[in-house]
């Protein structure tokens, strides 16, 4: 069944001057525009294709991909506003994606990040927007067990910390004592459930813990060491942000990994920075 929104494979027809026209079944011949046929296509091939509207609502093909289909997640920023309609996102198509009024709760100006969810509008069946996030979120109880790692979306910044899409359909939170540096709505970060509490609520952790998150932090210290000489400029004291840049890891979880190594006298710390011990004997 071909899905607008989606990525359909479909057949080529025929070849006119204006580009391909492909078998859209129930949707009838929809055209694939000349500048993005696929070199030496002929009648017959098959070829995987994004539907949507022209801006006359027809269907209409790309083999462009959009940063999301309809029914996921993505980060958007906002181009335009319309007085009447709402807010143009882009999405990575020539045409922007439309966010009505009223799916957004506050409202976005231009040149804001937006996380929102790809919808078919029900009453036109056109492709839009909502920033309504929590509306489109699962509310079934998750299965997910403690330290499994999931993929996380950051969308929205509140007073206990972040709040997160897990695995493209629960939300968690990310508790803001955990963070060493202010996360950005949008970030796209692989994270661990830390709990999921009796009432389904997430609780989110950046980092594995335990010895499960220190083992490995310590192996890539250890490699980044011998592949710097022996030396790096990081230590307890160090930024957080250049801490997560460097290791993808929490400052809190950086000090535990050197703290072990220095235990077993795998390093000397030099205050600022650190130093591989090559001779333990």
């Amino acid at each position: 069944m071909v899905k607008l929104g989606h990525v359909n494979t479909l057949a080529a027809l025929r070849e006119t001057q204006s580009g391909f026209y492909l078998d859209g079944e129930e949707l009838g011949e929809i055209l694939l525009p000349g500048r993005l046929i696929p070199r030496g296509m002929k009648a017959g091939d098959t070829v995987e294709v994004f539907l949507y509207r022209d801006s006359e609502d027809r269907p209409v093909a790309t083999t462009e991909r959009p940063l999301a289909c309809v029914g996921e997640f993505a980060c958007m920023r906002v181009k335009d506003i319309h007085e009447r309609a709402g807010a143009f996102l882009d999405w990575g198509l020539p045409k922007d994606l439309l966010l009505p009024f009223r799916e957004q709760d506050p409202p976005v100006r231009v040149g804001q990040k937006v996380v929102v969810r790809v919808m078919l509008d029900q009453h036109t069946d056109r492709i839009i927007a909502s920033a309504l996030v929590s509306r489109h979120l699962s509310r079934e109880r998750p299965q997910y067990r403690a330290g499994l790692e999931v993929d996380l979306l950051v969308y929205e910044e509140t007073s206990l910390g972040y709040n997160a899409i897990v695995e493209g359909t629960h939300r968690g939170l990310i508790y803001r004592s955990t963070v060493g540096a202010p996360l950005e709505i949008g970030a796209r970060l692989r994270g661990f459930i830390k709990e999921v509490r009796e009432d389904g609520k997430i609780d989110l952790s950046l980092d594995r813990s335990g010895y499960e998150r220190v083992a490995p932090l310590a192996r890539l210290i250890l490699e980044e060491l011998e592949r710097l000489g022996g030396r790096l400029n990081l230590d307890d004291s160090s930024d957080p942000a250049e801490i997560r840049r460097r290791f993808g890891a929490s400052k809190k979880a950086f000090k535990q990994a050197i703290g072990a190594l220095y235990r077993e006298r795998r390093i000397a710390m030099l205050n600022p920075g650190i130093e591989l011990v090559r001779d333990r004997t």
